[in-house]
This record gives structure tokens, sequence and C-alpha cells, in this order.
């Protein structure tokens, strides 16, 4: 299991119960704002750290459970089956903490831009990359996120040998710049007669939202500079400046 940083956790809960307690006095209405965004960025990671800190002395309430002689049968036998459950349970919330505890990527609030593409596996890579493209569109939906697809090109058995959508929402990149890498699946493909397992393989990138710039470009800046062609080439060509 991960080595998570308790004291981190412990900063985590008091600094909570700090912006509650403030919000609670009914400050003015510029720091109430400011208070309510920290808290929605808080109360989700320390509702995980809650769990973790519950389901992990649960885990130790049950081997110190099958450690002990004196435990009948039947109490080992449920613990036994618990057990395995709660480890898997622990491992998840420590990985979601893991990422939760990093420090903040000025780009984590933004929308990203999801690109996917089809490698080595021919109709079965992108195939694959269809699947993986599906995945993220229904993870999208569940966190209330907007998909727009930017450009597609299809394979010839389905799916895709790349496609680039935009997915719109509080915090997207932040949930998928992880994601990026080249994802792999070894598989029997729906065409594959004679039951072989075949490798595919698709690389994902995931980009934080360009933001639009103003640019301000006045008019001492701009230089025109005319001439006129000094070669062969008619009447227009040596009257006309351009």
């Amino acid at each position: 299991m991960a080595q998570l940083p308790l004291e981190k956790m412990q900063e985590l809960e008091r600094r909570l119960a700090e912006v509650e307690a403030r919000m609670s006095e009914g400050p003015a209405a510029d720091v109430y704002v400011r208070l309510a965004a920290e808290y929605a960025e808080l109360q989700p990671v320390v509702a995980r750290i809650s769990s973790y800190l519950k389901a992990r002395d649960e885990l130790a309430g049950l081997r110190a459970l099958l450690a002990d002689p004196g435990t009948d049968r039947e109490m080992r036998e449920l613990a036994s089956l618990e057990l395995p459950e709660l480890e898997e349970t622990i491992e998840g919330l420590e990985h979601a903490l893991l990422i939760a505890l990093l420090p903040r990527d000025a780009a984590d609030e933004k929308s990203a831009i999801l690109e996917i593409r089809a490698g080595t596996g021919g109709n079965e890579a992108a195939l694959f990359a269809g699947d993986l493209f599906r995945m993220y569109e229904r993870y999208a939906s569940a966190n209330g996120w907007k998909v727009e697809v930017l450009s597609e090109s299809e394979g010839e058995a389905g799916g895709y040998k790349e496609i680039v959508a935009e997915i719109s929402g509080r915090g997207v990149f932040s949930k998928l710049k992880f994601e990026s890498g080249v994802h792999r699946v070894q598989r029997v493909p729906a065409t594959e007669s004679q039951g072989r397992i075949h490798t595919s393989a698709a690389t994902v990138a995931v980009l934080p939202e360009a933001e639009d710039i103003d640019v301000d470009i006045r008019p001492e800046d701009i230089r025109i500079d005319t001439m006129r062609s000094s070669g062969a080439g008619g009447q227009h060509v040596n009257t006309t400046d351009s």
C-alpha cells in the first residue's frame, strides 16, 4: 500500500474546519465567496480522507481478529472474506488521494482537448481507440461535462484511426491529465476466427484548453511598406504600388 502524507491530510482537515467556522460567522460577501470556493475544493478531498482513515482502521481490526488465536471459526471465515474486498477499497482510495494531494496545477480547473490515435494493431487498434473514446465520453457524461468532437477519422472496420474532442467543464484537465500516454489491450478480436490473442495500442493525449488572448495592436505599431517592380511586367506593374 502507498504511504500517504498523514500530516498533509490532517492539515487539510484542520483547514476545512477553519473555513466552515469562518463561513458560519457571516463574513462580507466577497470573503464568503472566496471561502465558499475553497470549501468546494477541500470538502471532496477531506471526505476521501475520512473514508480512507475509516477503512484503514477497519483493516487493522480485521487483521487483529485473524491474528487472535481465540477468534472462533465463523468469525475468522467472515473476516477472511471481508479482508480482500477492504484491501481493494483502500487501494482505490489511496490512488484517488495521491492524485488529490498533488500540488495544484494552474491548468487543473480548465476544460481539456482529448486526442486519441490508433497505434499498432491495424483495425483492432482502431476499434480499441473507439472503445477508449466511448469510455471517456461516458465518464464525461457522469461528471456533467460536455463533449464536442472536433475531428475524426474512422477505421475501416469501425472505431477511429484518430479522434479529437473538446471536453468542457470545471476541473476536466485535473481529472484526465494522467490519462496521457500509450494504452494497450490484449484480447481476441471479433474478426479473429482461430481465437488468437492480439495486442493493440492507442495513444492518448490530454491538453488543457488554450485561453483566448486579446492582442492590442496600436496604429503606431503598424508599418506599411509599398514598392514598385523594377523589372519587366507591363504598364500596370510599373505604375501600381503593392
